[in-house]
């Protein structure tokens, strides 16, 4: 059987094929073509006789129109990758990438040392003192039991309380009174830094 020109795209076993055909037939259907001109003169060679002015002739030859640029296929195809390339951000070069990896890797082991830091938790008693609104705080007591086993912070994990009463309740046949005690809170565990 013979190849018949009309049948090729439907024969064609690749895209390439294809899309080689459809460029093909679009340039043609277009008309779109590479513009002509005519090569200038070599040195040393003589134009055709039909180009040489006779000696009557003293006017020059008029000059064709101007025609718009037909610039082809190709080349709109290349203004399209330009606008293409614009849109993507610029490429990096290996010591920009270089360089940038660095810093973040160093960004990355910082925040790790951060989070890896030894905490270890401690068990003791220490009083929470009343701060000016007459409530515990806990927090400073857990600081003073991590200082004191030789870490810099801490964060209270249990507390207690107890009463603490003057001498004066220990009279017998004494009323007690309000303020002969007070209440005490302790941190007992800590979690410290």
């Amino acid at each position: 059987m013979t190849a018949r020109p009309d049948n090729f795209i439907a024969r064609a076993k690749s895209p390439i094929a294809v899309a080689a055909a459809a460029i093909t037939m679009l340039t043609i259907v277009a008309g779109a073509g590479w513009p002509q001109v005519a090569p200038p003169p070599a040195a040393g060679v003589q134009a055709p006789l039909a180009q040489q002015a006779s000696p009557q002739q003293s006017e020059p030859a008029p000059s064709p129109p101007a025609r718009e640029e037909n610039p082809g296929l190709l080349n709109e195809m290349g203004k399209l990758l330009e606008k293409s390339l614009s849109v993507l951000p610029p490429l990096k070069t290996p010591g920009e990438t270089i360089d940038d990896l660095n810093a973040r890797a160093k960004e990355a082991g910082e925040t790790l040392s951060r989070l890896a830091r030894p905490s270890s938790m401690v068990a003791g008693r220490m009083i929470c003192p009343v701060s000016a609104n007459g409530a515990p705080d806990c927090k400073l007591g857990a600081d003073k039991l991590c200082q004191s086993r030789g870490f810099k912070e801490g964060n209270s994990l249990n507390t207690d309380s107890a009463e603490t009463c003057s001498a004066k309740v220990l009279i017998p046949g004494r009323t007690r009174k309000p303020d002969d005690c007070r209440k005490d809170n302790y941190v007992t565990r800590a979690l410290c830094q």
